[in-house]
């Protein structure tokens, strides 16, 4: 048996095994992807950070719906990483967490929650004008991050259709 025949049986064999656990692509038909897409309204955002992670999560979960509530709440924290000889700090991380809960609006009921959390970080060297950029832009960084996680679970935990 050559490489190429033994590839193609294993191949086959995977997709057989595969078909035979009931896995189904969450973005295939019946999949949970198809259940939250413009279904899911988060709640307003009140920071910058709420309003790239709201973004964020309307990007991947479409425009908003009334069927379901997410509920959030980020925690952002700035440490410092690298300090100079001087105790200048010349490197920040930011540490961030987001709780997460999502609601059926109609019953009240949760149907999914949970945290997840992520870090990031800027560079301090240089002008006050890039410094503040750089944190800025590692802050939208993380909240994008944060939603992103927060959406693969979503995702994971939606019913099939």
């Amino acid at each position: 048996m050559s490489w190429r025949d033994r590839r193609t049986a294993l191949a086959l064999l995977a997709a057989a095994a595969l078909a035979g656990c009931g896995f189904t692509p969450v973005y295939g038909p019946g999949g949970g992807g198809s259940a939250l897409f413009g279904q899911v309204r988060a709640a307003d955002p009140q920071t910058q950070d709420d309003f790239a992670f709201v973004r964020r999560i309307q990007d991947r979960l479409g425009p908003e719906g009334s069927r379901l509530q997410l509920d959030y709440a980020l925690t952002v924290a700035v440490v410092p990483q690298a300090i100079s000889t001087d105790q200048v700090a010349t490197r920040y991380s930011l540490n961030g967490t987001a709780s997460y809960r999502l609601v059926d609006a109609a019953s009240g009921a949760t149907v999914t929650e949970g945290q997840v959390s992520n870090f990031t970080s800027y560079s301090s060297v240089g002008t006050t004008i890039a410094t503040l950029t750089g944190e800025r832009d590692a802050r939208e960084r993380l909240a994008t991050m944060l939603a992103d996680q927060v959406v693969t679970r979503l995702l994971a935990a939606a019913p099939a259709r």
